[in-house]
């Protein structure tokens, strides 16, 4: 059954695939865009139309979450596909590409099938997933790229687990390539980051905490961007949080190699002195760094050499953060802190406010060939009312996620999501 037809009235429209920026209205009709209005005059409706006047707010498409873990399937504990669908629509998520290192992995296309099926089964927000590039997330023998990719996976990766053999690594890339299937691929070096709970420096010195040095990002990018060229596969550096490594990343973007750089939202927002007194919410994987780190990271947002910014939606219960800082789970849930948090850059004067939307909806969607991401006409119904300047005080305990683990606990922001729609359904509303 379709969902009732809606136009969105008196909105400030903002997409940034147009590039468009100014007053105007949306109508949707059986789950697509039918219409959109610079200017906003919207004429003669039919009375099967809900009105929503956005009363000058903020109308953007739905934001794509391309990292996502989920606890499901194996560890509901943490998080299943409902409950993310739920915090992801309540943050102005339509869109989220689940991590494959659940139980079992996801490396074969029998449980694509199956977090697909959950998922249209839950009709929450869109939800694909991301395939295993190795058996078992293990990093030595390959996964069925090939056919993970024809059940629907959009990329593979081993999520957190590096691929350490360059053989194995060279020929994930060269099968996925004849696919074009992108390989996501996190850069660590795993013997210099084997334990490490902080980064390297003063700081964690006197903290007395494991530490990796920051130069171990740089030295695994460095391995991956040369198979990369070599093979011409798509690569998505996968979280890039370090000055060093961003300064190989745009050297290889100058020689041509195929390759897209995403950071994550939790790096953008704090460093490493965030961690206070222990505070285990803000261990992640990677580790916070420098401020002169993210400093570096947030003029390659603004610059464009980063394209596309993720939660990195990350759940682990109390028991398993509740620990001493080096024994604690690394990871953060992200998803209704993602846009508020985004926004930020827009309220200091960093980043323009189109730029920083594009990180979040086309430019993932282009990396991935997703239809979402854009406000035109025929394009799916999957956006998000905005009220950029209402503030906004993160309460963990009040977070729809089931785990409640944010680095953002009681941190001020600016940005509430009023309604949030997909497929022309309203999944979210506070109006």
């Amino acid at each position: 059954m379709s969902a009732r037809p809606l136009a969105f009235a008196n909105v400030r429209l903002l997409d940034p695939a147009s590039g468009f920026d100014g007053p105007g209205a949306v109508i949707v009709t059986e789950g697509v865009i039918a219409d959109v209005v610079p200017g906003g005059d919207l004429g003669a409706l039919s009375k099967d139309i809900e009105v929503i006047d956005g009363g000058g707010k903020l109308l953007i498409p739905g934001l794509i979450d391309i990292r996502v873990k989920t606890g499901e399937p194996g560890f509901e504990t943490k998080e299943t596909l409902k409950s993310a669908g739920r915090a992801a629509a309540a943050g102005g998520v339509t869109t989220i590409v689940v991590q494959p290192d659940t139980s079992p992995v996801v490396d074969e296309p029998s449980v694509v099938d199956f977090i697909l099926r959950r998922a249209r089964d839950i009709e929450l927000v869109n939800v694909y997933p991301a395939g295993a590039a190795t058996k078992g997330a293990m990093g030595e023998r390959m996964a069925e790229i090939g056919l993970m990719h024809e059940a629907g996976c959009l990329y593979v990766t081993d999520a957190d687990r590096p691929i350490v053999n360059s053989k194995v690594f060279q020929r994930v890339l060269s099968y996925a390539k004849a696919f074009d299937t992108p390989v996501a691929h996190r850069p660590a070096d795993p013997w210099l980051s084997a334990g490490a709970a902080a980064t390297s420096g003063e700081f964690a010195a006197r903290m007395g905490l494991p530490n990796v040095p920051a130069i171990a990002e740089k030295i695994m990018l460095e391995r991956d961007l040369a198979l990369a060229e070599v093979t011409g596969a798509k690569l998505i550096v996968d979280q890039l949080t370090t000055a060093a490594a961003l300064e190989s990343f745009e050297r290889a973007v100058k020689r041509g190699v195929n390759a897209t750089a995403t950071t994550s939202i939790n790096h953008l927002s704090f460093n490493e002195l965030d961690i206070g007194d222990y505070r285990t919410f803000c261990k992640l994987d990677p580790p916070l760094r420098s401020e002169d780190d993210r400093q570096a990271v947030i003029e390659a947002v603004a610059s464009g050499l980063i394209k596309v910014i993720v939660s990195a939606h990350a759940p682990a219960p109390a028991e398993d953060k509740r620990l001493p800082y080096d024994e604690a789970a690394p990871g953060a849930v992200g998803l209704e802190t993602l846009l508020p948090a985004l926004l930020a850059f827009h309220h200091e004067g960093r980043i323009p406010l189109i730029d920083l939307v594009r990180t979040v909806t086309s430019a993932p969607a282009e990396l991935l060939g997703l239809p979402g991401g854009r406000i035109a006409k025929g394009a799916p119904a999957d956006l998000v009312l905005v009220d950029p300047d209402a503030p906004v005080v993160i309460d963990a305990d009040k977070l729809t996620s089931k785990s409640k683990n944010s680095p953002f606990d009681g941190r001020r922001l600016q940005g509430k999501v009023l309604r949030t729609v997909v497929d022309g359904r309203t999944v979210y509303s506070v109006l």
